[in-house]
C-alpha cells in the first residue's frame, strides 16, 4: 500500500460537473482529490480487504438474525420498544437491502481492523463507484497510468444487478433532505441505475413526504409512494411523528428497518461478544460511565453519530483527540484504539463496500486528524503489482 503523488487531469472539474458530481469541492475545500492515489497489490486487496469484508458481512447477518429474536438485545441497541415488531418483521420477511460500507484501519500489512459499520445511510457512494473508475479509465487512455492498472471496484455493476433483481413494477421514489448537495447526488446516482434497469423513478425531498387519511405515504401530488429509498437514518425516523405510521403502511423501505441493527455502533460490542478474538474485530464494550476519562488506547463513540461527531480517543502514549457534536442523547461504547495509518500529513481510512451481500470495492478517505470527519478528502486507488 503506497500513496503516489501524480498529476491531476486538467479538466477533471468540468468532467465532474458535467456528470453531476457537484460536491467535488465543499466550502471551498477539496473533497475529491486526485493529486495522489493509493496503490495496492492484488494480494492486499483480496486477502486483507475483500475476504474479510465478506466474512464480516456474514457475521453481521448472523447477528441480525440473533438480535431480532431477542428483546434484550434490541433494547441494548436503544431501538424503541414500539418498533421491535417492525424491525423483526422486516428481517423475517426478507425485506431486500442494497448496500453498506465498512470502515477499516489498514496500513498494507496485518489484518484490517473494523472501526464501524455504515449500513443504513452511507454516503461517498457515487465517488467510489463511478467517479474514481472514470478517473482510472481516463488516466489510462491519456497515458498517465500503466495500461494494466486495475481497481477493486465492481460497485456500479453490482448495484445494477441488485436493482434488476428487485423487479419493481411501481414507481421507486428516492428521498434526501432539502439542501444537501451530497445526499441529492447519492440519490440521483441510485435513481439513474434504477432507470437503467427499467424501474420508473422519482425524486422527493424527505420533508415533502406526506401521510394521507388512509395511512399511506404520498408525494406532493397525493400519489402513493410504493417504494422508497430514504437517505435518512432509522434512528431519526423512530423518533419522528411519521415513524409510528410505518408499521401499518404499505410502502416498501430501502434500506429496510432491520438495517437499524447494524447502523448503530452498539452493534460493535455485540460483534465482539459473539466473535471474540476475530482478527478483524476490535475489543468493544458498553461505556457505563461517560464521566470518566477515556482510557489510554481506547475510543469513546456514541451509538448514533455521523462524520466523527462526538468521538473521543486517547492514544497509547496519552494523546487525546476529540470532536464535538450533537449526538449526546444515546449510550456510548468504548472500542479498542486502532490508529489510522499516516501518509504524508494525513490519516487514511478505507471504506469497503458491500452491495447486496457481496464485497464490491473500496474508497479511500484522508483527514488531518485521527478522527475522520465531514471535511475529509476522497482519493482514488488502483491495483498494480
Amino acid at each position: 500500500m503506497k500513496k503516489i503523488h501524480c498529476a491531476e487531469r486538467p479538466d477533471w472539474k468540468q468532467t465532474a460537473e458535467q456528470l453531476g458530481f457537484l460536491f467535488h469541492t465543499i466550502d471551498d475545500e477539496p473533497y475529491w482529490d486526485e493529486s495522489a492515489y493509493y496503490q495496492f497489490t492484488l494480494k492486499q486487496i483480496e486477502d486483507d480487504l475483500e475476504d474479510p469484508t465478506t466474512e464480516l458481512h456474514d457475521m453481521c447477518m448472523d447477528l441480525v438474525a440473533r438480535v431480532v429474536q431477542s428483546e434484550e438485545l434490541l433494547e441494548r441497541l436503544s431501538i424503541p420498544a414500539q418498533f421491535f415488531d417492525l424491525v423483526r418483521t422486516s428481517w423475517l420477511e426478507g425485506h431486500p437491502h442494497l448496500y453498506g460500507r465498512m470502515d477499516f484501519s489498514y496500513n498494507g500489512t496485518g489484518p484490517a481492523k473494523l472501526l464501524e459499520l455504515n449500513y443504513d445511510t452511507p454516503t461517498s457512494l457515487y465517488e467510489a463507484a463511478a467517479f474514481q473508475w472514470g478517473w482510472l479509465e481516463q488516466c489510462i487512455e491519456r497515458g498517465m497510468l500503466p495500461a494494466h492498472a486495475d481497481q477493486f471496484n465492481s460497485i456500479d455493476t453490482k448495484l445494477h444487478q441488485a436493482f434488476a433483481q428487485l423487479q419493481l413494477k411501481e414507481p421507486f421514489y428516492f428521498a434526501s433532505m432539502k439542501g444537501s448537495v451530497e445526499d441529492k447526488g447519492t440519490t440521483d446516482y441510485l435513481r439513474l441505475i434504477a432507470e437503467k434497469v427499467g424501474i420508473e423513478s422519482r425524486h422527493i425531498d424527505i420533508e415533502d413526504i406526506g401521510l394521507n387519511s388512509d395511512g399511506r405515504f404520498v408525494d406532493l401530488e397525493e400519489r402513493w409512494i410504493p417504494h422508497l429509498f430514504k437517505l435518512h437514518a432509522w434512528e431519526f425516523i423512530f423518533h419522528e411523528p411519521f415513524g409510528e405510521a410505518i408499521a401499518q403502511c404499505d410502502t416498501q423501505f430501502f434500506e429496510p428497518a432491520w438495517k437499524s441493527i447494524i447502523s448503530n455502533k452498539g452493534i460493535l460490542p455485540l460483534l465482539w461478544e459473539f466473535n471474540k478474538g476475530h482478527p478483524n474485530l476490535l475489543a468493544a464494550h458498553l461505556d457505563t460511565d461517560t464521566r470518566k476519562a477515556v482510557p489510554k488506547g481506547w475510543v469513546r463513540k456514541p451509538f448514533f453519530s455521523r462524520e466523527g461527531a462526538n468521538i473521543e480517543l486517547q492514544t497509547a502514549d496519552g494523546l487525546t483527540v476529540k470532536e464535538g457534536g450533537p449526538y449526546t442523547d444515546a449510550p456510548f461504547i468504548l472500542q479498542e484504539f486502532a490508529p489510522l495509518p499516516k501518509f504524508d500529513d494525513s490519516y487514511t481510512l478505507i471504506g469497503s463496500w458491500v452491495i447486496g451481500d457481496q464485497a464490491a470495492g473500496i474508497g479511500v478517505r484522508e483527514d488531518n486528524s485521527l478522527i475522520t470527519k465531514d471535511s475529509s478528502r476522497f482519493l482514488p486507488h488502483l491495483i498494480l503489482d
